[in-house]
């Protein structure tokens, strides 16, 4: 991930997303049958955090699952937590639950300032989301408080993001009817790369937690 700002470097990133499911969903949701959807929050919920975390598409270097993970009595994966880790020293963590309250924050903090979002996979609104930043926050002279407040952003848009989603698919494929060409590779890539860090935090889990080398 870029910078927050010019010559700004990412420090760490937190994600979570979390919804508290209902009995019918925990017991009869395709994401909790260990033959339809195997890895259950993690492969649903905890996509979304991942995706949040690659932002600019490099994987990390190793991956490792933290301890307590919460499964059902077919063994899917309810709730989990892991971290990831780059070789220039960034580090993100995320947790998926389907078992907590309705959360959707990302924070990202850089050396000289911080982002957050707390609706980054369904906005409060339909056509509108917001996101908070600080740069080069502070403690007032005597430190009683803050000298850099938050400023809160508000980026609207004529459609909403699953509206978008079908255009932008409809674009792709009348690019390559119309130019008879390939696919565009961003997509699979980010794909690719979402599932590899997914598969890399399941291998974790299930070889009591110790790290994994994410491969490119």
């Amino acid at each position: 991930m870029k910078g927050l700002q010019d010559n700004e470097n990412v420090y760490q990133i937190n994600s979570l997303f979390s919804f508290q499911a209902d009995e019918e969903f925990l017991h009869n949701d395709i994401r909790v049958k260990p033959d339809l959807d195997a890895l259950g929050a993690l492969g649903d919920a905890g996509w979304y955090c991942i995706r949040a975390i690659l932002w600019d598409y490099e994987l990390p270097k190793t991956v490792i699952a933290l301890h307590g993970p919460v499964k059902n009595q077919a063994g899917v994966l309810l709730a989990c937590v892991a971290t990831l880790y780059w070789a220039d020293g960034k580090i993100a963590t995320f947790n998926c639950s389907f078992l907590a309250n309705l959360t959707m924050n990302v924070t990202v903090v850089g050396t000289n300032g911080t982002l957050h979002v707390t609706d980054f996979v369904i906005p409060y609104e339909e056509k509108s989301a917001s996101f908070s930043m600080a740069s080069k926050s502070k403690f007032t002279e005597l430190p009683i408080g803050w000298d850099t407040l938050l400023s809160k952003h508000v980026v609207t848009t004529d459609l909403p993001q699953e509206a978008l989603m079908v255009q932008e698919f409809s674009r792709l494929v009348q690019n390559i009817r119309d130019a008879g060409g390939k696919p565009e590779a961003k997509w699979p890539a980010i794909t690719r790369k979402t599932q590899v860090v997914i598969d890399a935090v399941k291998i974790s889990i299930d070889n009591d937690f110790g790290p994994v080398d994410v491969s490119s």
